[in-house]
This record gives C-alpha cells, sequence and structure tokens, in this order.
C-alpha cells in the first residue's frame, strides 16, 4: 500500500483514511460495548473479573492501533490547494520546493486579512455615520455665543494682522519683550527676550511657529551680517534642553482654526521659564539634577520637572 501513496493529493491515501476512521470508530465502540455489559458471570466473581480485563485492554490495544494507522494515512493524504481568486498567483502553488519558499500559503493569508480589514472597516463606517457630527443648539449653549471668532486658516494672513496679534501678547506679559523682525519677506522672526535668563528666536510663516531656538541672556543671537542666526544651537545643554521641550511644544500646540490662540498658549508656555534657574522639582523636590534644573514645563499647569521626573 505504501508504493502506491504519493505526497499531495493522494486518492489513495484518502480511501484508507476513510476507511480507517471506520475501523477506530468500531473500536471505540467496543470499548464502551465492554463497560456498558461488565461483568456477566456474576457467579463466578474471580473469574468474571479477569476476563473483563482482559476484553477491556485488548479492546484499548485496538484502538491504540486504529488511531496510529489513521495519523499515519493522515500524513500521506496531502493538503488540497486552497481556490481564491489570485488570478496568476495560483501557479506558486506548484513550486515544489513549498517549505523553504511558502509565498502562495503567505500570500493566501494576507489576502484573508485584507478581506477581514475591508469587512470590518465597512462596519465602522456605517456605525459612525450613524452619529451625527454636528452640535445641536441646546448642546452649544450660551458658551458659544462668547466663543472668539474663528480666524481664517490659510497661511496668506495679512502682515498687519500678524503684527497686532503679536502686539497685543507683548503688552500681555511686561517681562517679556518680543521684537518682530521679517528679513526675507512676510515671513516674520520673533525675537523673545525673557527678562535676564534667555533669549528665544521664533520663526513664523504668518501666525505658524516653524522653528524655535532658545539660547542664554548673554548669548550672541545675530550672525556676522546682522541678522538673527535661526540655525546655531545654545552652548549650554540646559538652553538645548529647552529648545527641544519648546519643540514639542509646537506640536502640543495645535489649532489651525485659531492661529493667535496657538502663538498666545506658546508665549505663555515660555513664559513659565522666568523662574528657570529657581524653581524647583514638583515631583522630586530638588533644584538639580545631574547638573541641571527643572528645564520641562507641562504644557497644562506649567509647573516645573525635571526631564527624567516628569515620565
Amino acid at each position: 500500500m505504501a508504493d502506491t501513496l504519493s505526497v499531495g493529493i493522494n486518492l489513495d491515501a484518502f480511501a484508507h483514511a476513510i476507511n480507517a476512521i471506520q475501523q477506530l470508530r468500531s473500536s471505540v465502540t467496543r470499548v464502551f460495548d465492554t463497560l456498558k455489559d461488565g461483568m456477566k458471570n456474576k457467579e463466578i466473581l474471580e473469574g468474571g473479573e479477569k476476563s473483563f480485563i482482559s476484553d477491556f485492554q485488548e479492546n484499548l490495544h485496538a484502538v491504540n492501533k486504529d488511531l496510529n494507522e489513521l495519523e499515519r494515512l493522515s500524513n500521506l493524504v496531502g493538503r488540497p490547494s486552497e481556490s481564491h481568486p489570485l488570478h496568476n498567483s495560483g501557479l506558486l502553488s506548484l513550486d515544489p520546493v513549498q517549505d523553504k519558499t511558502p509565498l502562495y500559503s503567505q500570500l493566501l493569508q494576507a489576502y484573508k486579512w485584507s478581506n477581514k480589514l475591508q469587512y470590518h472597516a465597512g462596519l465602522a463606517s456605517s456605525l459612525l455615520n450613524q452619529q451625527s457630527l454636528k452640535r445641536s443648539a441646546m448642546q452649544m449653549g450660551v458658551s458659544a455665543k462668547r466663543r472668539p471668532k474663528v480666524q481664517p486658516t490659510t497661511l496668506a494672513l495679512p502682515p498687519q494682522y500678524v503684527d497686532d496679534v503679536i502686539a497685543r501678547i507683548d503688552r500681555m506679559f511686561p517681562d517679556m519683550s518680543i521684537h518682530l523682525s521679517r528679513p526675507n519677506g512676510s515671513s516674520a522672526v520673533l525675537l523673545v527676550t525673557l527678562g535676564k535668563v534667555l533669549k528665544a528666536i521664533v520663526v513664523m510663516r504668518s501666525l505658524f511657529i516653524d522653528r524655535t531656538i532658545v539660547k542664554a541672556y548673554n548669548e550672541n543671537v545675530y550672525t556676522e551680517d546682522g541678522k538673527l542666526d535661526i540655525w546655531s544651537k545654545s552652548n549650554y545643554q540646559v538652553f538645548q534642553k529647552v529648545t527641544d521641550h519648546a519643540t514639542t511644544a509646537l506640536l502640543h500646540y495645535q489649532l489651525p482654526q485659531m492661529p493667535d490662540v496657538v502663538v498666545r498658549s506658546f508665549m505663555t508656555w515660555l513664559r513659565s521659564y522666568i523662574k528657570l534657574f529657581q524653581a524647583t522639582c514638583q515631583r522630586c523636590g530638588k533644584f538639580l539634577q545631574d547638573g541641571l534644573p527643572p528645564t520641562w514645563r507641562d504644557f497644562r499647569t506649567l509647573e516645573a520637572f525635571h526631564d527624567t521626573c516628569r515620565q
């Protein structure tokens, strides 16, 4: 029989496997029949018990033998190739080295995963469409009347409007001075001086902040030709840390519909560094950690933390 069996879709092995299943079911049935009948000859208790145990062991051996035969035949039956509308990719299943390069099976798995993803995405879309994203008049309430007017989201805001916004922010903080210049056309560059602690160069496109560089108060912020140096980093590690945190703050304060609110929020956050060398960490209570003061300011509470204590 082994000569006629081959790897793949072996019909001969498949037929023998069906017969083995039938034999296994018969063997299992005989085991349960033996347990059901028990010892029939109750008069000869000792002889009946030995006969019962012998028959039970013989039937169990038959079940084990049939099960081993079925497992052997199942390895010879092989797996039929799955039919999916994958066009010419079905030719990959004919690769004789399927175990080494299972491209076709991986392709089928990706195809099934893509179908499931499309199905669940359709369900999610239908559920979201059922929910109205518009607020009702009752939900808006009285606070909607007090909401400031939404500013245009375009980058081409009038320079006069940008100047007015920066002037209002400059008047909000007496200990912070903001000097606006336009060295390259309409784009604005701000030189923010915070007390005698630091100087920050803020590069803007209209009212959208592109980048920020923070340096010490005594550092030079100009190039040799008299322009603001928007590329050089600070020579001090503490202000390099503050520059990194300011970049993170630019990603946090994002509200394209109200760019003036974003600039005001960022300047409020930057002003919290007025006590950079005086505030203690809110977690450990220390002034210095690894030789650095608390350089992180919480975006919501503006509390001071060391870079490692904030996590």
